[in-house]
């Protein structure tokens, strides 16, 4: 079973500079031979790669090191040191890093396969023959090589979606999702029943694809850390749009938007401006007529409302491709 983990804290430490060389050539007429000391190799450095086949932060739970190879010390004859190879990390698209100790955020990584380096690799030092001068022609000492950089890093994954479904537990969200994509959420009559976020990509033609994303259910109080809390919120940023998902029959829907609404604002205003679509789930557990009157009681104060049941299909396809449309409009087009 995989385990989703979203947030993590590593120590990075890129590779030391070789030391320079003490060398000197035999050469007649020259004092001590003349230096011919080379340079150290420069140490490698630990760079972060954004890996699209990468979903958790779950490897940096088991390994919370990393090291760099150090650069080679220089040689006689002039010959640099080797050069240490640089450590790339691979994370999964959406890790913001920050500073462990202040919390400054240093880095966001969203794009596929781009790079950031966490810490430089050391300079090399330079060997004697650098240091030769008119009045010192036999420098009998070189420059070690300076340490790498070190970094204490806390990595916290925001997942990239088009589309955030979200509801209170068990709204069908898990349901739903399994049957838009290929996605296999674990899904059951009990609360809680999402306890990590899952993505699932929907297929709406040749041209068109959709990444979902099944979100853990809010309740009331999530925004201030009650329930999953911050650990469902933060996935919600990166979202471009959102799906409001009401279990039809079970409870006020009124209410249950208001809560849902209010816990985004309180975490953060501006995801409240995000095209959203309020969709009623479930039904096929109620009377059609009982259907009607909750879509039209939303829709009254709220635009459109769309009706679906994720065991009978019905407004899955009309769902779809209102998603693409809210996704459309978040690009602006």
């Amino acid at each position: 079973m995989s385990v989703f983990v979203d947030r993590a804290v590593i120590e990075v430490q890129a590779g030391r500079g070789g030391d320079g060389c003490v060398s000197f050539r035999r050469e007649k007429y020259v004092p001590k031979g003349g230096p011919d000391g080379g340079e150290g190799g420069r140490g490698g450095s630990v760079v972060l790669l954004v890996d699209p086949n990468l979903k958790t932060l779950l490897d940096f739970r088991r390994r919370p090191f990393y090291r760099a190879q150090s650069g080679e010390r220089g040689q006689g004859n002039n010959k640099t040191g080797r050069d240490g190879e640089d450590l790339r990390i691979t994370v999964p698209p959406g890790t913001l890093v920050k500073d462990a100790g202040s919390g400054d955020p240093l880095a966001d990584l969203t794009q596929a396969w781009t790079t950031w380096v966490a810490a430089e690799g050391g300079r090399g030092g330079r060997g004697n023959a650098r240091f030769a001068t008119s009045t010192r022609q036999a420098p009998r000492f070189a420059e070690p090589g300076a340490e790498g950089g070190s970094r204490r890093l806390e990595l916290e994954l925001k997942l990239i979606a088009d589309v955030g479904i979200v509801g209170l537990p068990n709204a069908g969200k898990s349901t739903l999702l399994a049957r838009l994509t290929r996605a296999t959420p674990k899904v059951g009559p009990y609360p809680f029943t999402t306890l990590s976020p899952n993505l699932g990509l929907a297929v709406l033609d040749e041209e068109r694809q959709l990444v979902l994303a099944d979100l853990p259910g809010l309740i009331e109080g999530a925004h201030a850390g009650k329930g999953l809390g911050l650990e469902f919120l933060r996935h919600v940023e990166r979202t471009r749009a959102l799906v409001f998902l009401l279990e039809m029959g079970a409870v006020d829907a009124q209410r249950v938007l208001a809560v849902l609404r209010s816990e985004l604002g309180a975490h953060a205003s501006e995801l409240l401006a995000k095209p959203a679509l309020i969709v009623l789930s479930k039904s096929d557990l109620v009377p059609p007529e009982e259907a009607a009157r909750v879509r039209e009681a939303l829709a009254r104060d709220h635009g459109d409302v769309l009706v679906i049941s994720s065991v009978t299909g019905d407004g899955l396809a009309a769902l779809l491709e209102r998603c693409w449309q809210l996704v459309e409009m978040s690009h602006g087009g």
